[in-house]
């Protein structure tokens, strides 16, 4: 018996999306100024090799994107990006650096749409779309105010959701916070344990650590904090532990991270307010506080242990800051003195 249209293009969206993003990465690199030289330059076999194999991935790309047209499991079409919605699945957290993406949109903008999104018709909306692959390319065009390369293909939500997990596990730069929260999405889909062990790539352990992390910190409270990319499963668990340690941890926690968000802090930075905000660290060990001005601007930070205060500058204004403080001292060592006076 045959497999259904669908079924086939589920089983190899794994390997097509990742081709479809190392293609995309390869092209969202800058490449860097040919430094000048007066001796010839010797390319390396093992550079031609991968010159052969980057080619030898074009072409394959194409040849799967016209097997699936032909086949008629999906066309590509120029579609109005405001009639296609996000994936009702979503895997990423903002990133605290939108210049990356500013930059790929340049690159949008000036070479054009390299590789076409996928989408499926909106399950309860027949005018509508929803991304199934490629959330980047159709932002870009959304911004820059123009039509979107699609792939339209048949696919149910267990399967998109797949999928994107499929997908997501050959990504390097997913947080563990981001796999464990997509993980929590396929809970709430109904989605079993073992296609979610499929999606993720993970065994049975790593999904009930996950799920002690997304059970006792709701998920308002991760998108708050963030991707946290330097923040590993480790911490997450800590601060897992103690928030389901104190009845009032989830109140302090949301305390600390609405303060949070009139600053500037990292994701990495609002994770530690979190977790001082119901675990102070012990007086033997440093902790470190951002320092920014009444705007929101990020002067520098402050890192206190029980005998060093330390500051440190970001930037311009955070050099001048320093200076400032150096110049306040002896103001600062008077007003001391007479604190200390009976």
């Amino acid at each position: 018996m045959s497999k259904s249209p669908r079924k086939s293009i589920v089983a190899s969206f794994g390997l097509l999306s990742a081709e479809l993003e190392s293609s995309e990465a390869a092209a969202d690199q800058p490449s860097p100024p040919p430094a000048p030289t007066t001796q010839p330059v010797r390319v390396g076999a093992g550079v031609i090799g991968a010159a052969h194999r980057a080619i030898g991935d074009i072409r394959a790309e194409r040849d799967r994107l016209r097997a699936i047209v032909e086949s008629g499991e999906g066309w590509i079409q120029d579609l109005d990006p405001h009639i296609i919605d996000p994936s009702p699945y979503p895997d990423r957290l903002p990133d605290d650096h939108p210049h990356d993406f500013e930059r790929f949109k340049r690159s949008v903008e000036e070479e054009g749409q390299k590789v076409p999104i996928q989408v499926r018709r909106h399950p309860s909306s027949p005018d509508r779309y929803q991304v199934v692959y490629g959330h980047r390319r159709w932002r870009a065009a959304l911004e820059l105010g123009r039509s979107v390369r699609a792939i339209e293909v048949e696919i149910s939500d267990l399967d998109l959701v797949l999928a994107q997990g499929i997908e997501n596990a050959s990504r390097q730069d997913l947080t563990w916070i981001e796999r464990a929260l997509f993980a929590l999405r396929m809970d709430d889909a109904g989605i079993k344990a073992r296609h979610i062990y499929a999606a993720l790539s993970i065994e049975d352990a790593e999904l009930a650590r996950m799920r002690s992390v997304y059970r006792a910190i709701p998920a308002d409270v991760i998108e708050a904090i963030g991707r946290a990319p330097k923040v590993g499963r480790p911490r997450w668990l800590e601060l897992a532990k103690a928030v389901s340690a104190q009845h009032d941890a989830l109140e302090a926690v949301r305390s600390a991270l609405s303060d949070a968000g009139k600053a500037k802090e990292t994701s990495d930075e609002r994770f530690q307010l979190a977790l001082h905000a119901i675990k102070p660290r012990a007086g033997s060990r440093n902790s470190q506080v951002p320092i920014s001005d009444a705007s929101g601007t990020r002067l520098g930070a402050c890192v206190v242990s029980p005998r060093e205060m330390r500051i440190s500058g970001e930037g311009k204004l955070g050099l001048e800051f320093i200076k400032f403080v150096e110049e306040e001292l002896p103001g600062l060592v008077e007003r001391f003195a007479l604190r200390k006076k009976p």
